[in-house]
């Protein structure tokens, strides 16, 4: 299995995956793209998607870029850009399908949407939507920031969790068009001042959970998988409770069994685990683990939830922790890998 990492760097790291060890094994640097912070695999595992975080050209605006993926070195082959749509594209996503990339710009407070070509290929931006509205926080919510985009399991809505309007927003999926229809209502609020960062899905379908970036908190919500919609239920804090120091979450991602839930927290430097109680309704704070370095921004569970490699974007590391199938529980694997200012880790879909 192969499995890439974006940085803060000029370059994509590739490794190959010993899933029975969780071991990364060294494979082939890409270079060229600034910034290739996050990442996005196609489901038919030949192809990769990079952002670009910048803001360049007139006017500006980052890009998004497709690779085409060697199965057996790992090599990556830049097939074409596109402008994102806005300056400081943080996050690419594709729909079940991989018919269509999503690219979540933070510095323009905008989202895209772009044809996947048969090539692997991306075709020209099919629509720019750009958000409205700001939050209490004058200095990170004067105006909207799109921090994430992505689907639906099912592919056919789309949500962005945008830190600067304390809102998730919804749409319909317009396949025929790739276009994005907002949804009734066109948003889930989440509490003031909580800037919402990233979502992810329970993967029975019944609920949705978000990790909100300025104060460290975790919004659990009912899922419509009829009508596309959110309803938030209720919203606990993802650190310790004597905890007093920066609070900044960054990322989400619920075990595939369904059992449990992990957060990251900068600042703190901690994976925060979650037991998912009530068929995935009430999440319980189970602990933290340290992520043994600096602001971890993002990690990943591998395919079979057996390890969790949490990337130190501060002090250049990926660090391996062993789950416990049982009770969700983080032990170090003593194994690290050196990365210069790793923020994604991406495992490739077996092919």
């Amino acid at each position: 299995m192969l499995v890439y990492v974006g940085t803060y760097t000029r370059e994509i790291h590739a490794f190959r995956y010993d899933s029975a060890t969780g071991a990364f094994s060294p494979l082939q640097t890409t270079a060229g793209l600034v910034n290739p912070s996050f990442l996005c695999p196609h489901p038919s595992g030949r192809f990769l998607y990079a952002v670009s975080e910048t803001a360049a050209g007139d006017p500006p605006s980052g890009e998004v870029a497709a690779c085409a993926v060697n199965p057996v070195t790992g090599k990556l082959e830049e097939i074409n850009r596109q402008p994102s749509g806005g300056r400081g594209p943080c996050y690419v996503s594709l729909d079940p399908g991989g018919q269509f990339a999503f690219s979540a710009n933070y510095g323009e407070g905008n989202v895209a949407v772009f044809p996947v070509r048969p090539d692997g290929g991306l075709g020209e931006a099919s629509e720019v939507r750009r958000f409205e509205g700001k939050g209490p926080n004058p200095k990170r919510q004067e105006k909207p920031h799109a921090h994430s985009i992505l689907t639906s399991p099912d592919g056919a809505f789309v949500f962005s969790p945008d830190l600067g309007t304390d809102r998730v927003w919804q749409f319909r999926l317009d396949r025929e068009q790739g276009r994005l229809v907002p949804n009734d209502p066109p948003w889930l609020a989440v509490h003031p001042g909580a800037g919402p960062r990233h979502l992810d899905f329970h993967p029975g379908g019944r609920f949705a959970y978000v990790v909100n970036e300025l104060d460290a908190t975790l919004t659990t919500c009912a899922y419509d998988t009829a009508g596309g919609v959110l309803k938030a239920l209720g919203t606990v804090r993802a650190l310790p409770e004597n905890y007093r120091g920066a609070a900044s979450g960054a990322d989400i991602h619920v075990h595939p069994q369904g059992r449990f839930l992990y957060s990251s927290n900068r600042g703190h430097d901690s994976i925060a685990v979650f037991r998912l109680e009530s068929g995935g309704a009430s999440p319980v704070l189970a602990g933290h683990v340290s992520t043994q370095g600096r602001t971890p921004r993002n990690f990943a569970l591998d395919p079979a939830g057996a390890f969790l490699h949490a990337a130190n974007q501060g002090s250049d590391s990926i660090v391996a922790f062993r789950v416990d199938l049982h009770t969700g529980d983080l032990t170090p694997a003593g194994m690290t890998v050196k990365v210069p200012k790793p923020v994604c880790v991406r495992f490739l879909p077996k092919t």
